[in-house]
């Protein structure tokens, strides 16, 4: 992974950290203070909004991590595993999230049920990026046996020589 993209990836993930740490400060200071009862209730929607920007938190965090280890060169590990489980975990919680999120809508969409169907959509593709992450942690197994393997044939290699 080149210097660039190293430099790229890690400016975007800091600039969404910090934008959802911004708006989880705002909406603690929005529902700690209100100017005519003191506190603003903490409906459905504003904690599913603090639960999405924590999975998506959780998301970044992983993929700094795996960031750091293809930098070093040791991403083909069993320690990655846990990073990529990470970001799976994540892009599901996401998913559930936005289905929660589209199931307090829906009844305001009455008239027009094409929203929540949309809506739906959107989650269902949700989980279809999981499970693409999941099919690239199976490619990343096979290259951690792979990996072994050779280190096995390269140690037997150096006996015989």
């Amino acid at each position: 992974m080149g210097k660039l993209t190293v430099g790229a990836l890690r400016a975007v993930l800091v600039v969404v950290f910090v934008g959802t740490v911004f708006v989880q400060a705002s909406m603690v200071w929005a529902l700690a203070t209100d100017p005519e009862d003191g506190t603003l209730p903490l409906t459905p929607l504003r904690l599913i909004t603090i639960l999405g920007m924590v999975s998506a938190q959780v998301a970044l965090f992983c993929v700094w991590r795996l960031m750091a280890m293809v930098r070093r060169g040791n991403v083909f590990s069993t320690a990655a595993f846990r990073y990529v489980d990470g970001v799976i975990g994540a892009i599901v919680a996401a998913a559930l999230v936005w289905f929660a999120v589209t199931a307090l809508n829906a009844p305001g969409q009455r008239e027009d049920p094409g929203v929540t169907l949309i809506m739906g959509g959107v989650g269902v593709a949700i989980l279809g990026v999981a499970l693409l992450v999941l099919v690239l942690r199976m490619l990343l197994a096979q290259a951690v046996a792979l990996d072994a393997e050779a280190a096995q044939l390269k140690a037997e290699l150096d006996e015989v020589i």
